[in-house]
This record gives structure tokens, C-alpha cells and sequence, in this order.
């Protein structure tokens, strides 16, 4: 009986360590070697994992941007300029200015400007309600405002103002894309930042003809052009009966907003336009007080002659 353990333990043993002396060679040759520096740039990376960087987390974006020896067209948008130099500064290379982003809401078929025809009473998803129906509003382009984008911010950057009902992006916004892509209706997109925080877009992706437009969101996009016809810099761009504003040639001159009939142009952290007053339409105005003015003398003067 002891021999039998015996054979068995001394059996078992011999297997094993052929198994560990094998797979010690085969380990060696199929091995592959990791640059350092993988590990170096993923320890000054935010560890957010948001896939903002267009990779799939932070350790994909670190052995991309060490394969590729050069910081063009890498960023990270949680760290931002300060991260993306110090990962320039474990590879020696000179990080790239990216432009500031934030995510930009554009929808503002609110509860008042697009009040309620219809009731939803079903799964409380966008990416359910948007295979449903239209919208309680009526617009099959409008926001549907079940706040699929808010559960899948990381940031706490964006929420469903209550009163309304729509969502609202704030200053936490790293613009990692993560409420772009789960928007089933492609209302919300990444856009500059802007100079003092100020952007310009068109609030609006309905498709549909000016009449049906209006009819279901007073704030609609008419597709008049107007916007179109007045911008000098060629940033207005008129498609599928809606216009869009280009974030990399617009120059926020906003002559844009002041022609929209609709107000569907929002401007963004702008201050309040100045009361520009005419001098002709001021000397127009002068002039017909003083008539005013002057009309019940004369009809005294007329009495006293008659």
C-alpha cells in the first residue's frame, strides 16, 4: 500500500515538473516583450477608461501612442493639455494643443416650446421609446428626455432639468463622447469649447418642412437660409431642411442669431447685446413729437383768426 502512494506521489511529481520545464521554454519563445514606457504613460494617465481617446481605456491609448512614436491625433479629454504633456514627457516628444470640447445638448423642444400630445407609458429608455414612437411633443427628431446620456456620463457632467425636460450639460464635462453615443437620435455632439467658454449652434435636427416643423416645436428650424445667406465666413451649412453651424469656421459673429425668425440659434455665454438705436430712425422720432407738439398750437392759433 505505501509503495503504491509512493509510485503515485513520485508519478504525478515527474509529470508536473516536465509540465513546468515545458511550459517555462514555450513561455520563452512565444514571449512577448512590452515597452516600459506602456506602463510609464498608463501611471499619468486619469484611469478614467471612458473611451473618449477613440481606444477602448487608458492602457489601449498608452500602447498606441508609444507604437506610434508621435503625439499626432492622440489626446485624452479627461487629463487634457497638462496630462497629454506629461505623457509627452515620458516618450520626449512635444504634445499637440488640442482645442478644449464640450458636449453640446442640441434640442430645445422643451415642455413649452413643445407641450405634450401624446403620454409614454413604456420601457423608461430612449433607446426603447426612439423604436416606439415619435415623442410625447410630436417631433420623431426631438429629444426624448429619458436621460440615457445622463446614466452614461461617468462625470456627473450632464442631467434632466425637471422643468424643462431636457437635458443640460455643465462645466464637469471632459467631452469623452460617452452621452453622444448613447443618444439614439444623435441630438447631442462634442463641440469647441470656445474663447471665454461661447459657442454658437443651432438647437434644432429636425428634418422636416417649416409648416410641420413649427407645428410640433415652436422653436424649430425652419430651414429659411437666413442664418445661411448672412454668414461671411461660410460656416452655415444648409442640409436636409435644417442648417448647421461649423464649430471650425465659425467665428461667433452671431449675425446668425440676430436673423433667425425662430430663435433656434442659441447663443452661448455671450453678453447682453447693447440697444443699438438708428439716427435716422431717432431724428424720425423727434421729428413727430415736435409735430405732435406743434399741431394743438396751431389749431388755437387758427381758432383765435376764425
Amino acid at each position: 500500500m505505501n509503495e503504491v502512494l509512493i509510485y503515485a506521489v513520485v508519478s504525478l511529481g515527474t509529470i508536473g515538473l516536465v509540465s513546468a520545464v515545458i511550459l517555462f521554454f514555450v513561455a520563452q519563445k512565444f514571449k512577448v516583450f512590452e515597452d516600459p514606457r506602456i506602463n510609464e504613460v498608463e501611471e499619468v494617465l486619469p484611469s478614467a477608461n471612458c473611451g473618449g481617446c477613440g481606444y477602448a481605456g487608458c492602457h489601449a491609448f498608452a500602447e498606441n501612442i508609444v507604437k506610434a512614436e508621435n503625439m499626432e491625433g492622440f489626446n485624452c479629454p479627461v487629463g487634457g493639455a497638462e496630462v497629454m504633456q506629461k505623457v509627452a514627457a515620458v516618450l520626449g516628444l512635444v504634445a499637440e494643443i488640442a482645442e478644449p470640447m464640450i458636449a453640446v445638448v442640441r434640442c430645445n423642444g422643451s415642455f413649452s416650446n413643445s407641450p405634450k400630445k401624446v403620454q409614454y407609458d413604456g420601457i423608461a429608455t430612449c433607446a426603447s421609446a426612439s423604436v416606439l414612437y415619435a415623442g410625447e411633443g410630436g417631433c420623431s427628431f426631438g429629444c426624448l428626455g429619458l436621460g440615457d446620456c445622463v446614466t452614461a456620463c461617468n462625470f456627473d457632467a450632464i442631467y434632466i432639468n425637471p422643468e424643462t425636460g431636457l437635458p443640460e450639460v455643465n462645466s464637469k464635462c471632459v467631452a469623452c463622447g460617452a452621452c453622444v453615443e448613447a443618444c439614439p437620435r444623435d441630438i447631442i455632439e462634442l463641440r469647441y469649447l470656445g474663447k471665454k467658454e461661447r459657442r454658437i449652434y443651432v438647437s434644432c435636427v429636425n428634418e422636416e418642412k417649416g409648416a410641420p416643423a413649427k407645428k410640433n416645436c415652436a422653436v424649430a428650424c425652419i430651414g429659411c437660409a437666413k442664418c445661411f445667406d448672412v454668414c461671411p465666413f461660410d460656416a452655415i451649412v444648409m442640409k436636409n431642411n435644417r442648417a448647421y453651424i461649423d464649430y471650425e469656421k465659425c467665428k461667433l459673429c452671431r449675425k446668425c442669431v440676430e436673423v433667425c425668425p425662430t430663435n433656434a440659434i442659441h447663443e452661448i455665454n455671450f453678453p447682453l447685446r447693447k440697444l443699438v438705436v438708428k439716427e435716422e430712425s431717432v431724428k424720425a422720432t423727434t421729428q413727430e413729437t415736435a409735430m405732435k407738439v406743434a399741431t394743438p398750437e396751431k389749431q388755437e392759433n387758427n381758432t383765435k383768426e376764425s
